[in-house]
């Protein structure tokens, strides 16, 4: 009888511990994060009176969540890979959104071009020529508008970097708090709902950015970078920090604990995903757009300069843009050297960033070294001046440098915010050819004279005027307009140049004939630079002469498109992914509310058999206590 009541009450007592973790399973059937518990039972060890044994109850000896390490990690793993892709998505589609509200800057591009073409057909219109500048300042708006919101993104994006390195010291802290109170917890049981909290809290931290996990064999966990930098370990955390890059003080860089920059090495999560999307993709496109604005105002104002105004004076510059951007490293020696930088050749120009270090006398080129920001070296030209050149710049020191002086050099980044129209009067539109060529009436042979062509626009005795005579043999004479002669001899098909212009001529010429080379007076009604300012729209200028300024804009906005289309498709990916891990996870450890109800229902039936028993037992007691009583 005795058996029959402490089997009745152990049936109790363990019916009753098996209804509470139902009823907590019900209630965090909602909850992010928690792991369904079930109640671990085993019967109870009875001693053998000899010849039978009669059960002694049941134990309750522990509550143990359902949980998988296996398929724990492979949902930390994806959602590392769904919130790097989700960040890298909204920020491409925001980048294209950009491209497309901002103004159209390839209908811009056409309007202006066009606009020369308007100039050829009336030369000495100043409404044609009125309008022609407006379409350029509506151009140069297009592409400051343009510059200064990529560069806008670029500051949020250097602030969310930083933000994301705040909340992985945040997390990262709590996980090492954790640590300890599960370490202590342990001694007297599984601490199920602070390993929920720690579980939720690494999956928070791996969704930040990319990290590795590892169990120790106290409990604990400790927490690995991408790069193999330690978040957390015990009960200790370390934490990350952010300072601004040696070059860019606008750029923010992510150091370790020990102060090491480890940006470069860091992927997974959002944090990976804003450091990969500002070095490549938001990068590459202001480089871009600042190159296709260079290769505009170079060569616009050329071609310009290579024509006559309506005053007969030479033209001018249409466009300015500013300088290549020089950033020091901030390690360089206090009163080194001084570097400045110009673009001095258009076609060789690319959308790279470098860096120019000084490697000491007798090395590099006069001690000098040029290497993209990617580590690929660029080949250095010393020039006669002293200067160098390189990759389409050419380089001007000045001061003591000291080895391992390093300067980061940014061709094109803000070239962009700072395209701006320089000529205000309608006058000034070059359209008129700066040079003629006649033949003199007298001339015997079959000689005429082409167009002249502008090579060195700033030449000082461009538009002196020049008398080519020809003598016996194809020789020639050139005597400029302040009597300086020259000589050559003249093969059919080769042009005659002089002091920054080139002449061709067809037929042949015969001794003693002679042409003269003037500036044009015809300004008024001569419409042949408007033509080739209009006809630069399809004129390769970038790439080695390859790719036109519309071209360079329609490859921006084909890349960023392609980009932003390659992040989506990511995304979709990624989200299949991480609902599959998903899934898999909670198959195991999640709530089951149709699971939970029928254990309720079981565990309260257990629970009034036992509660039967041991009113059973009370009953026999109570009877036998009688009979022996009477």
């Amino acid at each position: 009888m005795s058996n029959m009541l402490s089997n009745g009450i152990s049936g109790l007592n363990a019916a009753q511990v098996a209804l509470s973790t139902v009823s907590n399973n019900i209630a965090n059937a909602g909850t992010t994060g928690y792991s369904r518990q079930s109640v671990q039972q085993v019967e109870s060890i009875a001693p053998s009176n000899g010849k039978y044994t009669i059960g002694s109850g049941v134990d309750v000896v522990g509550v143990q969540r359902a949980y998988s390490q296996y398929l724990t990690g492979a949902l930390w793993s994806s959602n590392s890979s769904l919130q790097a892709a989700t960040t890298a998505s909204g920020l491409t589609t925001t980048l294209n959104s950009l491209l497309s509200n901002s103004g159209n800057l390839q209908s811009s591009l056409d309007t202006f071009y066009g606009g020369f073409s308007s100039v050829a057909s009336s030369p000495g219109s100043s409404a044609a020529r009125q309008a022609l500048l407006g379409n350029a300042s509506s151009l140069a708006t297009v592409y400051n508008t343009l510059g200064q919101q990529l560069s806008q993104q670029r500051t949020q994006v250097n602030s969310q970097i930083g933000d994301a390195v705040a909340s992985i010291n945040t997390v990262s802290q709590q996980i090492a708090t954790l640590n300890g109170q599960i370490t202590v917890a342990s001694i007297n049981g599984t601490p199920n709902d602070l390993l929920d909290q720690r579980d939720t809290l690494v999956q928070q931290l791996t969704g930040l950015t990319g990290a590795s996990a590892v169990t120790e064999g106290n409990g604990s966990i400790s927490i690995y970078t991408s790069a193999g930098q330690t978040l957390v370990s015990g009960t200790q955390s370390y934490a990350l920090s952010t300072k601004s890059n040696p070059y860019d003080p606008t750029t923010t860089d992510v150091v370790d604990s020990a102060g090491n920059d480890i940006t470069s090495q860091l992927s997974g999560g959002s944090l990976g995903a804003l450091i990969n999307y500002r070095d490549t993709t938001l990068v590459a496109a202001q480089n871009q757009l600042g190159q296709s604005a260079v290769a505009l105002a170079d060569s616009v104002n050329q071609q310009q300069a290579q024509g006559l105004d309506l005053n007969g004076k030479q033209g001018q510059a249409i466009f300015s843009v500013g300088s290549p951007g020089v950033l020091p490293s901030s390690s360089n020696s206090s009163g080194g050297a001084t570097v400045a930088a110009s673009v001095t050749d258009v076609s060789q120009l690319t959308s790279s960033d470098y860096v120019l270090r000084y490697t000491g006398a007798g090395t590099g080129t006069n001690g000098w070294s040029l290497a993209t920001t990617g580590g690929q070296s660029v080949s250095l030209t010393a020039n006669a001046d002293g200067s160098l050149s390189g990759a389409g710049l050419t380089f001007n020191t000045s001061g003591t440098a000291q080895v391992g002086d390093s300067y980061e050099i940014q061709p094109t980044r803000n070239a962009a915010s700072t395209l701006a129209v320089s000529l205000t009067d309608p006058n000034g539109v070059a359209a008129a050819a700066a040079l003629t060529a006649t033949a003199t009436k007298t001339n015997t042979g079959t000689g005429v004279p082409g167009a002249v062509s502008v090579t060195d626009a700033n030449n000082a005795n461009l538009l002196a005027g020049a008398k080519i005579t020809f003598g016996a043999g194809n020789s020639y004479s050139i005597t400029d307009g302040k009597g300086n002669t020259t000589s050559g001899t003249y093969a059919a098909g080769q042009p005659i140049s002089a002091d920054g212009w080139s002449l061709s001529l067809s037929g042949t010429p015969a001794s003693g004939d002679s042409f003269s080379v003037a500036a044009n007076t015809n300004g008024l009604n001569d419409s042949t630079n408007a033509l080739a300012l209009a006809g630069l729209a399809d004129v390769g200028i970038l790439n080695g002469g390859k790719t036109s300024i519309v071209q360079s804009y329609a490859n921006l906005t084909t890349q960023i498109g392609t980009a932003g289309s390659q992040a989506n498709a990511d995304l979709t990916t990624q989200t299949s992914l991480y609902n599959q891990a998903l899934g898999n996870q909670q198959s195991l450890s999640g709530v089951n509310l149709n699971e939970e109800a029928a254990n309720l229902v079981k565990f309260q039936q257990a629970y009034q058999a036992s509660a039967q028993v041991i009113s059973t037992a009370q009953s026999i007691f109570s009877s036998l206590i009688t009979a022996i009583q009477a």
